[in-house]
């Protein structure tokens, strides 16, 4: 009995080092675009073992690399672990979903081969209500999800610039993800990257939407860019609006915002440098925009909490109509 005690004790101690010193953790990055490219790319320059999926990049991106520009120093990985299938890819520990929300319903597939029993999920999007839909595809599986702060864009074939930022807040949804966490915190670290964990997971989402709902839907509407929005008194005026009207939604659904936080966007954008966000590269490469993720389902779970967000409701139909006139090809024919 006391040797099992001594030998119980000594597992734990050998756990708690390997935690303390840090496991290496093997990443899967799905969707290897602007923000895969560029967290995924760091992850990489910096040792871990990362495992990228390409599509139409496959065949460049194996050949030549993944090259990163950034604002805190370029860099190239090559050779690259490339795949242009999740059938081809390892299990990994951690796999971090950087596709547009639009492709969310291809996941419970897609993700099959990559997962282990304790996988961790990290879905690296802009949007409310993911990680719930994930879980009702995936209820065993452990699921986080993560904002990125970050102006980054895909400017050509496995060609990544890194503008400004590029902070990463994670918050966990489902499954006891503390240690594994604690080591991915450690990785993006070492890699140069921002990274702090949330505690309350639907805040950092209603914070994200803070500064994603007016930028990224008045950018395709007025077809600008956002130093333009803020150097007019008048998109200056709405932007600040459809804050306070995120703000007011978020607290009534439980995610308790300052209002001192738009202050803190507004200031923040100002000293930015002048970005389009990912939904009008989206509108500019007439890809679908993600309309259900940033306004669809924000606009119904305040609804449903008694709060109507009028204006942001109003900015969801005209993205609408936009997607559709050139989804039938009839805009700027």
């Amino acid at each position: 009995m006391l040797k099992h005690i001594a030998l119980k004790s000594q597992l734990q101690t050998v756990g708690f080092f390997l935690i303390s010193i840090g496991m290496n953790l093997k990443y899967a990055i799905v969707g290897t675009g602007a923000i895969g490219g560029y967290y995924g790319g760091r992850l990489a320059n910096s040792g871990c073992d990362v495992h990228f999926l390409f599509h139409s990049e496959y065949g460049h991106v194996a050949k030549n690399g993944l090259q990163v520009d950034s604002v805190r120093g370029n860099f190239r990985i090559f050779p690259i672990n490339a795949y242009r299938s999740t059938a081809d890819m390892p299990q990994c520990d951690v796999v971090l979903v950087c596709l547009k929300s639009t492709q969310n319903h291809l996941l419970p597939e897609m993700l099959q081969p990559l997962l282990k029993s304790d996988t961790l999920v990290v879905l690296i999007q802009n949007g409310l209500g993911l990680e719930g839909q994930l879980a009702s595809a995936l209820p065993k599986q452990p699921i986080a999800g993560a904002a990125a702060f970050i102006c980054s864009s895909r400017v050509g074939q496995g060609h990544i610039l890194h503008a400004d930022y590029g902070a990463l807040n994670i918050g966990t949804y489902q499954g006891d993800n503390q240690s594994i966490i604690s080591q991915i915190k450690s990785d993006f670290e070492r890699a140069g990257v921002p990274f702090t964990i949330a505690g309350d997971l639907n805040e950092m989402r209603w914070r994200k939407l803070v500064w994603n709902i007016p930028y990224n839907g008045l950018t395709v509407a007025l077809n600008t860019s956002t130093d333009r929005l803020m150097s007019s008194a008048s998109t200056r005026q709405l932007v600040t609006d459809l804050m306070n009207e995120v703000v007011d939604a978020a607290n009534i659904c439980n995610a308790v915002i300052e209002r001192e936080f738009i202050d803190k966007m507004l200031a923040m954008t100002d000293r930015m440098t002048p970005y389009s966000p990912s939904m009008k590269l989206d509108f500019d490469n007439r890809r679908p925009m993600e309309i259900s993720a940033i306004y669809t389902t924000p606009v119904k779970t305040a609804l449903a909490a008694g709060y109507y967000m009028r204006k942001t409701e109003m900015l969801e139909q005209q993205l609408r109509f936009i997607q559709a006139e050139f989804e039938s090809s009839t805009l700027y024919a």
